[in-house]
């Protein structure tokens, strides 16, 4: 039996909190799917991940320009029709605001040209300000932004995956199973991804959280790539990219 390596995981945000896939660089177990309330719970998971790759933004701008932080422009033009994935995150100032109207009249004042927040990303900012809690210049090291439609595009040959896994914010079978033969090539466990879901995760977070681990243990073993290659930072001095 091969010696078992440290861990990566990959995380995704659900209505759970996080749904976090476990992966040995190296031997056994099968891959875990665990899912943790807050992320300071699965920062202190005994398995202790060498690197996380994870579905959110980190490092926030003051101020923003056309199409979003710098990530997101690179990123976008890379996925096709899946490119929407991506959302606009804006200044940290708005995400920091009490309430959709405030946060919108905060980023129209920090950006240019002057833009509101889509309702989309505006749900994500209670756990954007959660990592951005937790986060500092030292947790660089081993947690890491990525985002699953990036991860699935490497996996497809870097090609956009020509289905969407949602059409009208539900799940779509067919996006659903060709991004499930992507990981299944890729030498991922099925019975793994078809696992009886645990409350509060969705289909669409277990292969999410899946082929973000994959991304982990590229970064893991030196193979990450960053968009950009030469991250800037925001004021508090983390890094703004995001890795596949």
């Amino acid at each position: 039996m091969a010696a078992e390596g440290p861990w990566v995981a990959g995380v995704d945000g659900c209505p759970a909190g996080w749904a976090a896939m476990f992966l040995r660089l190296d031997g056994d177990p099968a891959p875990a799917l665990s899912v943790f309330a807050d992320l300071a719970a699965l920062l202190a998971d005994p398995r202790q991940p060498t690197v996380i790759a994870i579905d959110m933004p980190i490092g926030l701008p003051e101020r923003i320009g056309p199409g979003g932080r710098g990530p997101e422009r690179l990123v976008r033009p890379l996925l096709g029709d899946r490119q929407s994935s991506v959302f606009s995150v804006p200044s940290r100032a708005a995400v920091m605001a009490d309430g959709y109207r405030q946060a919108c009249a905060v980023a129209m004042a920090t950006s240019e040209p002057p833009r509101k927040v889509s309702k989309q990303c505006f749900h994500l900012f209670p756990k954007i300000r959660e990592i951005d809690r937790l986060m500092t210049p030292a947790l660089e090291s081993w947690v890491y932004e990525a985002h699953p439609e990036l991860a699935f595009w490497r996996l497809n040959g870097e090609r956009p995956v020509p289905v969407a896994k949602k059409v009208r914010s539900r799940v779509n079978p067919e996006g659903v199973a060709f991004r499930a033969d992507l990981l299944a090539a890729a030498g991922f466990d099925r019975a793994v991804l078809a696992q009886p879901l645990p409350r509060g995760v969705g289909r669409d977070d277990v292969l999410d959280a899946a082929v973000l681990a994959l991304t982990a243990t590229r970064i893991a073993r030196g193979d990450g790539r960053s968009f950009p290659v030469e991250p800037e930072r925001d004021g508090r001095g983390l890094r703004i990219a995001i890795w596949t």
